[in-house]
């Protein structure tokens, strides 16, 4: 399991995901969630991805393949519209799901996976799809602007709470460290590292982007002042009647 979210507001993209693909008593294995694919001036893409880590490379690698392959019928620089890459990547899962269909049930495990994907064309308004295992798809909402997949259930009160399209940038980020923390804190098979992209509208470029661990001086501050921030706001809640006297 994993946790990704993507954030679309009025200035920009963020996007962020946790490293971790494996949790037990023994045994945590690392591995990147996120992927950039950025041809400046033309397109920026964002590529995050849960689920069965197996399917995740190789719908990865197929994009890879097809962008070095010149006679492929599609690939990340075709399409004039960023509905369409979501459609791209949702049959190359498919693809790689059904090949090992047979074999997966036999062993009674499951090569789904979910991916966000996110970015802008040149021309075009930046937006952030989500990608089901079945390879359908839906884009973020100006009542709900974000997207998440994964363990999502304990990084989503925050999202509800803060998010919203006139959120800044800068805000949509930390809201977004705060939501993954939170789900690090409750779930075991979520954890560190945590990457983050930050995209701004209509540069076209390679968005900021940064690895913190826990130990990185702002992944510690930011977790040191929410915690300390959600304590004294709860001691500040109504008293009982009876506690009054």
């Amino acid at each position: 399991m994993t946790y990704c979210l993507a954030i679309k507001v009025n200035k920009g993209l963020v996007f962020a995901s946790d490293s971790r693909t494996n949790a037990g008593v023994d045994y945590i294995a690392t591995y990147s969630k996120m992927t950039r694919f950025v041809w400046p001036g033309e397109r920026v893409c964002v590529l995050l991805t849960s689920g069965s880590l197996a399917t995740s490379q190789a719908v990865v690698n197929a994009v890879y393949r097809d962008l070095e392959n010149p006679d492929a019928e599609v690939n990340l620089l075709r399409p004039k519209h960023l509905h369409e890459l979501a459609s791209y990547i949702g049959k190359l899962s498919q693809k790689e799901q059904l090949m090992h269909a047979k074999a997966m049930e036999k062993s009674g495990s499951s090569a789904e996976s979910s991916f966000i994907l996110g970015g802008q064309i040149k021309g075009q308004e930046p937006e952030i799809f989500m990608i089901y295992p079945q390879g359908n798809y839906i884009s973020a909402s100006h009542d709900t602007p974000y997207l998440q997949i994964g363990e999502n259930k304990y990084g989503k009160p925050i999202l509800d709470r803060i998010i919203q399209a006139s959120t800044t940038l800068e805000d949509a980020a930390r809201c977004a460290l705060v939501s993954l923390d939170s789900t690090i804190r409750s779930n075991i098979s979520v954890g560190p590292p945590v990457e983050l992209a930050i995209y701004q509208n209509n540069q076209i470029d390679e968005p900021f982007h940064q690895t913190l661990t826990l130990n990185s001086p702002m992944y510690k501050s930011l977790q040191k002042q929410w915690t300390q921030g959600l304590k004294r706001a709860f001691n500040r809640l109504p008293r009982f009647e009876w506690e009054k006297k």
